[in-house]
């Protein structure tokens, strides 16, 4: 039982490995906020601005219903701000994945929290804001408010993407 336990501890490290190796942090001021879950990171170590999608979240298109509330909240917390970035790869449109922190608060989480943003459900997942989703719906936050929120990722699949503003 114990040579087992080993032998899978050594697989969940190599798996986890290539993603820790990736994983950066840096810190820097947001310059722009181009949608509920995208911004733009304009970087203390001077390398050139990096766009930003918050990784773990899916924030309404803009066209949708509550997509510019949900801009104008993610612009009200990080725009012209200070916030910490950690990166973990890139996604299928060449944006930085990351997790960003303002204040030593979770970005992701405090959309999701109050209803600007759904957590990022992938394969029956519920995402990593799980929680956080499940108490904005418990309180009718945000898009809860609507009778039936359609997810981003259906609304892209019936409209497409939104132009980005």
């Amino acid at each position: 039982m114990r040579r087992a336990a080993g032998a899978w501890a050594g697989v969940i490290a190599l798996v986890l490995t290539p993603c820790v190796a990736h994983a950066s942090r840096f810190t820097g001021i947001v310059s722009h906020v181009t949608d509920g879950d995208t911004v733009w990171v304009r970087r203390d170590d001077g390398k050139p601005p990096l766009r930003v999608r918050l990784q773990g979240i899916d924030a309404p298109e803009i066209c949708q219903p509550f997509g510019l509330k949900s801009r104008q909240a993610l612009a009200s917390i990080v725009a012209h701000r200070r916030v910490t970035v950690t990166t973990h790869g890139t996604d299928n449109y060449d944006r930085t994945l990351g997790v960003i922190e303002r204040a030593h608060e979770d970005v992701g989480a405090w959309m999701v929290r109050r209803g600007y943003a759904w957590s990022y459900h992938f394969k029956g997942n519920a995402g990593p804001y799980a929680r956080q989703e499940a108490q904005a719906r418990r309180t009718r936050a945000g898009l809860w408010q609507q009778n039936r929120p359609v997810a981003p990722h259906e609304f892209r699949v019936k409209h497409g993407h939104c132009e980005r503003g």
